[in-house]
Parts: C-alpha cells; sequence; structure tokens
C-alpha cells in the first residue's frame, strides 16, 4: 500500500485513490491545505497498484515526441478575448477546437468559495471559469474517473493542469487500459504550488480588513494593472475592485509551496504535455511589436505532433509567430524553485499561531517587511543622488 512518509514524494494527483479497486483511499489535508493519500486499512487487499499508478515512484520524467520542443509566440486577435485570459488566451482556441467538436475540457476553477478546483466542461460558458491563472493547487480528486469514461465514450478531451498532474493522469490512463488518442494534454510552466489554506484565510483576512464580502477574485489582474504586473485583487460588494500584494508577496519567496516543488521533474523541456503554455517573458528581445500595449503574449512549447496539429489550427484567430531565441527561457524550464530557508519555519508557526501572524513575520504586514522597504529606497536614493552629484 501506498504510504507517503517524505512530503518530497507526492504531488497530490489523486491517481492512487482513482486507481484503488476497493475505495480504500481517500485523500486528507495537511495543515497547510494540501492533499495525501490516506489508506483504510481494513479495505485495503495489498495488490499494489496504487504504488505501480503513483509517477513520482517510478520513470515519472516526460517522453516528448520531438527531440526539443517547437517554440511559438502566440496572442488572439480579439482584444476582447486577450483581456479576459492571462497572457495570449492561447488556452480558450485550444479548448474552442475540442468543444467545436462536441468534446469535453477539464482545467482549474473556482468554485463558489473561490476554492481551486479541476472541473469538467462541455460548454463555452463553463469553460471560461477556468480562464485565467490560479496561484493555488487545485484539486483533481475524482476527476480521472470522469476523464477516463469521456474517453470511453469516443469524446475529445482537453486536460489541462499542471506537468505532476498531466503525468498522473497519464499514468491513471495507462493502468486503466484506457486509449488516449482522443486527448490533449496542456500543462504549463509551473513555479510551484501554494497552499490552498494559505489562499482560504487570506480571503478571510481581505474580508475582515475591509469589512466587506468578495465577489470576485483575480490573481494577476492585467484590466487594471496591466499584463506585466502581479498584484492580486479583489471585487468587493461595496467598494469595488481593490488590489493587493500579500499574496504575491508570500509566492515569490516560495515559503508556502508543496514540498515536492522543491523536487520538481519537471523543471525541464521533458514534458508529460502535447503543449506547454506559460508566460513569454523576453518579448522584447524576440518579438518587440507583439505587446507594446502590455495586453500579454504566450510563450507556447509544442512537444508532439499531436499539439502541432491543434496549433496549426489557430492561425486564422491567433498572432502565431516561431521563436527561436533562448532569451525567453524561464528558470522553471531550467529547475524546481529554490525554498526560501524558512519555509518549515512558515508552516510550523502558521499550524500553530495562524495566518495573520505569519503575514506579519514572513509577509507584507509587519515591521520586517517595513525596514527592509525602508533600506531598499534609501539604498536607491543614495545610488541616484551620488550619480547626480557625480560621485
Amino acid at each position: 500500500m501506498i504510504d507517503v512518509e517524505d512530503r518530497t514524494k507526492c504531488c497530490g494527483c489523486s491517481a492512487c485513490s482513482a486507481v484503488c479497486p476497493f475505495d480504500a483511499i481517500s485523500m486528507a489535508t495537511d495543515s497547510m491545505g494540501f492533499i495525501y493519500p490516506n489508506v483504510d486499512k481494513e479495505r485495503c487487499r495489498d495488490c499494489g497498484l496504487c504504488e505501480k499508478v503513483c509517477s513520482l515512484q517510478g520513470d515519472c520524467e516526460g517522453k516528448t515526441e520531438f527531440i526539443s520542443p517547437r517554440f511559438f509566440a502566440a496572442r488572439h486577435k480579439d482584444e476582447n478575448e486577450l483581456m479576459r485570459s492571462r497572457s495570449g488566451a492561447l488556452f480558450l482556441g485550444l479548448s474552442d477546437v475540442v468543444l467545436s467538436q462536441k468534446g469535453s475540457v477539464y482545467g482549474a476553477a473556482f468554485d463558489s468559495s473561490f476554492r481551486v478546483q479541476h472541473i469538467r466542461a462541455i460548454t463555452a460558458t463553463e469553460r471560461d471559469r477556468m480562464r485565467g491563472s490560479k496561484y493555488v493547487q487545485s484539486d483533481v480528486t475524482g476527476i480521472f474517473p470522469l476523464v477516463k469514461n469521456d474517453l470511453e465514450h469516443s469524446l475529445p478531451v482537453l486536460f489541462s493542469g499542471t506537468p505532476c498532474q498531466i503525468a498522473a493522469l497519464k499514468s491513471f490512463l495507462k493502468y486503466e487500459k484506457v486509449d488516449d488518442t482522443n486527448l490533449l494534454y496542456v500543462d504549463i510552466i509551473c513555479h510551484g504550488v501554494p497552499a490552498p489554506n494559505i489562499w482560504k484565510d487570506y480571503l478571510k483576512y481581505v474580508e475582515h480588513k475591509y469589512k466587506d464580502t468578495i465577489l470576485a477574485a483575480d490573481f494577476r489582474d492585467k484590466r487594471h494593472h496591466g499584463w506585466s504586473a502581479h498584484l492580486e485583487s479583489f471585487l468587493l460588494e461595496k467598494k469595488g475592485w481593490i488590489s493587493r500584494k500579500s499574496f504575491t508577496y508570500l509566492f515569490y519567496r516560495h515559503i508556502m509551496f508543496r514540498p515536492v516543488c522543491s523536487e520538481c521533474r519537471y523543471s525541464n523541456f521533458k514534458r508529460p504535455s502535447d503543449i506547454t503554455l506559460g508566460d513569454f517573458w523576453g518579448w522584447e528581445q524576440n518579438v518587440p511589436d507583439m505587446n507594446i500595449d502590455d495586453k500579454g503574449v504566450s510563450l507556447v512549447l509544442v512537444n508532439s505532433t499531436k499539439g502541432q496539429m491543434f496549433i496549426n489550427q489557430l492561425r486564422d484567430t491567433y498572432d502565431l509567430r516561431a521563436v527561436d531565441n533562448l532569451s525567453y527561457i524561464q528558470p522553471n524550464l531550467k529547475a524546481p524553485s529554490v525554498f526560501d530557508p524558512k519555509w518549515k519555519s512558515f508552516e510550523r508557526d502558521y499550524s500553530k499561531k495562524g495566518f495573520e501572524y505569519v503575514l506579519r513575520k514572513y509577509g507584507d504586514a509587519g515591521v520586517d517587511y517595513l525596514v527592509k522597504r525602508f533600506c531598499q529606497k534609501s539604498k536607491t536614493a543614495y545610488r541616484i543622488l551620488r550619480k547626480k552629484l557625480g560621485i
């Protein structure tokens, strides 16, 4: 039976739970909100299938069809569609192809409480809930069997997620002996998945601070701040849209990621997907006329013939350009994110003392942060003054 003693060996994909023929495995949350398998030993028959299906216990590296990915810059030609998506809106076009074939699309979306989970969509309206970046690990519990059922009924399917979720789904379908020919795998260039409970408590913190109710949330609001900015925004019932950076600050500290992210097996070009999507950082050197308005452009890695066939269907609605200057390669295509040395202390403090305590101690709400910011601004002002004085 599967037993997660080392948390860097579990990505919370729930494949073990989905494949268990005895319904002996449930997914339980830890103090950070990350899910891990919990085995009911009375139900378990020790068949070993849960261990075999685990993509992190075997050969979990992606096996791309192409020796090296084909790189593209992509941007939707319709500005309205562009502004409703995070970068260049390529996911929209790929999913439109599948929906036009009466297929199903799977991706991360908010529920009514802004919890991030995977959902199934068969209409554009349902699919639109998946638009935009979700900087929290999405719960895929119960989703893999739905994908299996769609494929067994010969439906075209698109599944989007983190590379570890893609690898897990491929492993699950393999052990369930399901043909995935009609399945388009789309992964993202993943920085690491933040803790669901930190997001949940942050929402409560915002509502309490502003004495208002959150009606909508956006992890990166390019409508108000442009694509290059990274601020979370909330639509409040009484006050309207407000923007903050507390969650973003913790995200970029790499202090609240799932432990497995520190040893990510997919921070390279060996992708488990047909297509990989991300922000095109470095567009200035590669496609300088493509994002002058700061409304977003996608970096696309095409990893298979299937992926290329889908991309070819989008040439009428997208500005697609092949690129070959490696200046746009994101750090997480080279190596995993380096965790903050205090990440374990952050977890312990959060478990014992709660969200507001760690926000003050490690985030942007405490004296340490204010002192650091003051020092940084002082150094910058000092350098500018020296330059003006010529000293």
